[in-house]
Formats: structure tokens, sequence, C-alpha cells
């Protein structure tokens, strides 16, 4: 008889492009939703919950790889539908604006949170489920729902430990791109699409690089030869002029976009809600250190049809090598009037913008303004297996009083290793009560923090002085451990 072929185990691994989150970050991006909520609110805008899954169709061309059917998310057919993981939270509010116009109000102002999908190639900080953090208004025309959408992110970056001076919100307007492109002659040339992606480079080339790219072609840093579009100097002259124009004042970082656009009849539009944006902003005393004009924000170049933004993280870190760098973009958006009109028909304007909650995070953690661990639960060790009852009584008694606590549920033979779960889990304080602490009605209150300061810094003479373990009466639990916290 041919022996039966055992089964291999699974690996313990999770899938590439994904990751586990522990206590502290949960603990952390739980309370930063909190704070992002509460000026989302703070601003009118209502809470929305959509599901999870889309159809491919409701989720349309904007796709994150629309060169490949289904590809770019998590897809699968039931029946006669393509199904899909949300790869964003834009294009879901369409489809849920769409659904209910009737029953919603207009304009109709919400925001969502939760984690996004992306079936794409993982790298080095980025991965196949994110969370994003989104306030859209949809149905409202003016530009001052731009503009309140800059305000509320500056609001939002310093709720959450962002000072002002660390972060900068950078506002452009596709339609004087658009412009650019129009007076270039390049408005329906087979090369716009490459000029676009040239302008997009602007950040990591800068202008000489992207003159290069626009012309004749360069050689990049490794040493690869990269061909240009093919653009004459002259022809190249006005995407420059629109990439450099931000100057120190408003007045002439718009002067400077009126030279490139022209005549344009669209890109005059745009410069003129950028004028209206500033003005807005600046009645509201959002003023340049905080939100600026900049042409050079370009982001989303097929998705966006009127102004746009980019929030910066202006202070340096440290790279894996130790070199200093900018932290960089934590959240960016813009207008999109043509995302509804793909369900109903009618062009429905759109604004909105999204924070990447875990670049948030990671930039509090590089800053120092957070800590990797959080405190742990009081923790009441077990010495007397019978008298559990009194153990479960205390912490009854805590966490009745608001306070994190736990009893020992391992083999609480080894009373050391007790006390080294409760290192591990972080616990601040320990109670620890035998028959004789029962006996005599008091329990032996165990400072580990201070413990541990003492072990690592103190002298003997010290150590006396300030001893980590002292004993209370047992009706003093509640009012003791609120204290010892509380300093």
């Amino acid at each position: 008889m041919a022996k039966v072929k055992k089964q291999p185990r699974p690996k313990a691994e999770t899938p590439k492009g994904f990751r586990d989150y522990f206590g502290a970050e949960v603990s952390q991006r739980k309370a930063m939703l909190e704070e992002i909520s509460t000026v989302y609110q703070l601003y009118g805008f209502d809470a929305l919950e959509s599901s999870a899954v889309e159809t491919v169709e409701a989720l349309g061309k904007f796709l994150p790889d629309v060169d490949r059917p289904n590809e770019g998310v998590f897809a699968w057919q039931e029946e006669e539908d393509w199904l899909a993981l949300r790869y964003d939270l834009t294009a879901p509010l369409a489809r849920v604006y769409a659904q209910y116009r009737n029953d919603l109000p207009t304009p109709y102002r919400r925001f969502a949170m939760g984690p996004v999908w992306r079936n794409e190639k993982p790298g080095p900080g980025r991965f196949r489920q994110f969370y994003q953090c989104d306030a859209d208004t949809v149905g409202a025309p003016s530009v001052a729902a731009d503009a309140e959408i800059c305000a509320m992110l500056a609001d939002v970056l310093e709720r959450v430990g962002i000072p002002r001076g660390d972060y900068l919100i950078r506002v452009n307007n596709r339609k004087v791109l658009n412009g650019v492109l129009e007076v270039m002659g390049l408005a329906e040339d087979p090369r716009r699409d490459d000029v676009l992606r040239t302008i997009d480079k602007f950040d990591k080339v800068g202008e000489q690089g992207v003159r290069e790219l626009l012309t004749v072609g360069r050689t990049d840093a490794s040493g690869a030869e990269i061909d240009g579009v093919g653009l004459s100097g002259e022809q190249a002259g006005p995407v420059l002029a629109f990439l450099t124009a931000k100057k120190d004042r408003v007045e002439d970082t718009l002067a400077q976009l009126r030279e490139a656009v022209g005549a344009s009849t669209i890109g005059n539009d745009g410069i003129e809600e950028l004028a209206e944006i500033a003005n807005l902003l600046e009645a509201q005393g959002y003023g340049p250190d905080r939100i600026v004009i900049d042409p050079s924000v370009v982001r989303g170049l097929g998705y966006y049809t009127g102004p746009v933004y980019e929030a910066e993280l202006t202070f340096e870190i440290r790279d894996e090598k130790g070199r200093p760098r900018q932290f960089g973009s934590v959240a960016g958006g813009g207008r999109y009037d043509d995302l509804v009109k793909r369900f109903t028909g009618q062009a429905v304007p759109a604004t909105g913008v999204s924070i990447g909650v875990d670049r948030l995070l990671a930039a509090l953690h590089a800053k120092g303004r957070l800590s990797k661990e959080t405190v742990g639960p009081v923790i009441v060790t077990v010495m007397d297996r019978d008298r559990m009852a009194d153990y479960q009584a205390m912490v009854g008694e805590l966490r009745a009083a608001g306070i994190r606590a736990e009893v020992y549920l391992g083999n609480p033979k080894n009373f050391g290793n007790q006390l080294k779960y409760a290192d591990k889990r972080r616990a601040p304080v320990a109670v620890i009560a035998g028959s004789e602490e029962f006996d005599k009605g008091v329990l032996q209150i165990k400072d580990l923090v201070l413990g541990a300061r003492i072990a690592e810094t103190a002298t003997h003479e010290e150590w006396k002085e300030q001893p980590a373990q002292f004993e209370i009466a047992r009706g003093d639990l509640v009012s003791k451990i609120r204290e010892m916290l509380g300093g």
C-alpha cells in the first residue's frame, strides 16, 4: 500500500507586500484617526463607511494600472461580474453619490477612513494594504471648497503634532498646465503624455533635467541614457516658465504664470482660480508660512481637472544610510469634476484630499514625537491560586475606575516569570499579594518604571531612599494606582 504523503505545514509568514500591526502601532493609528476625525467634523463633514468591495466597472478607468485590465487591484469573478477590493476611497465615493444622490444633501461633505488595497509590486515602505483618511465635497463648483480643504489640511497636521514651520501645503491648478500645453501646441499632440510624465519628474531632476528630457535627452546618475521628448528649446520654454514661476509673493507668482500661458483661456481661468484661493485663505489667516501657490505641484495628471494640492513635511530626517533628506509628502488631493459623471452622465463638481496615515505616523516617529512602545496594563500577580476570586476583584475595581489592568493568567508557580511577563507587557505597576498580605488586609505595590530606572542608574544608598516596592492598605488600591499613573 502506497504511503500517504504527509501534508506540509503552512509557512507562518506574512504575504509579500503586507504587514502585521501590533499594540502601539494600532493604538497610535486609532488615536491619530480620532484626531483627524475631530477636525473633519469641526468643518461640517459627515462620516461614511462604504463597502471594501466594488465592481471593477465602478472602479473604472482610474485603476492604478490602466494598461492591464483588472490588474492593479485584487479582483475576482463572481458569476457575470468582476469584483475588486477598493484601491482608494474616492472611486467608492463617486459610486455612493451617484447611487444615493436623491437622498443626499448637495453639496455632500463626507469623510472616510480605512484600508485600501493595491495589487502592485511591493518595495521598501510600499505595501499592498495601507490606510487612507479622506475628506471630500461633492456638488460644490466654487473654488471656495478647494480653499477650505487646504485650510482643513493645515489644521489636521497641526492637530496631530506637526507644528507650523514643519509642513507646507502647496497649491497649483491643472487648468494652468493645460494652458501651457495649449500654448506649446501640444494639446492634441501624441507627445503630450510624454511631456506630462517629464513634468512630473521636476522634483527629482530639477529645471535642467526637465529641459534635457523635453529636448535631446540626458544621462541619469547611473550612467543610463534617457531619450528626450524631442521638443525644441523654444517649445520647452513655456513648461520651464510654468515650473519655475514660484516667487516669494503670490502676485509675482501669478504674473509669471500669466506669461507662461499667454492668451490661453483655460490657462488664465486656472490662474484666476488660484488668485481666488489665495485671497480666501489669506482672509482666514492662512498665510504663506502654511499654504503657498506652487506651480511645481503636478500630481495626478490624468485624474484632476482643476486645483491640486499637496502637503509636504519640510523637516529633515536620516535615511537608512544616515544621509539627511526631507521627509516629503504625506497628503494630497484636488478637484476631480469628471468622476461622478461616469455614473450619471452629468457633470458633478467634486474636490477632496487623502491623508497617508501611515506616512504621518512614520513622520512623528522620525521626529521623536511618538514612542514605538505604549504603557501596558497594571499586572495583578498571583501568589495563591486559591485566592483567584480576590485577584479578579482587584482588577475589577481598577477597571471600574478606568485603569487598564489584568490578572496574570499563566502558570503562577514561578513568581519571577510573572515579573518578566509584566516587563514584556511594559506594565507600569505590579500588585503583589499572598496569604500573609490578605490576612493583614494589605498589598505590595511594585513600581516597575521606577524600579527599572533605579536599576540602571541609582547607587545602593539612592536605592534604599527610593524603594520601588512598598506596602499599602487593601482599600487604597485604586487611589494609589491612580496617583502613580498620574505621576
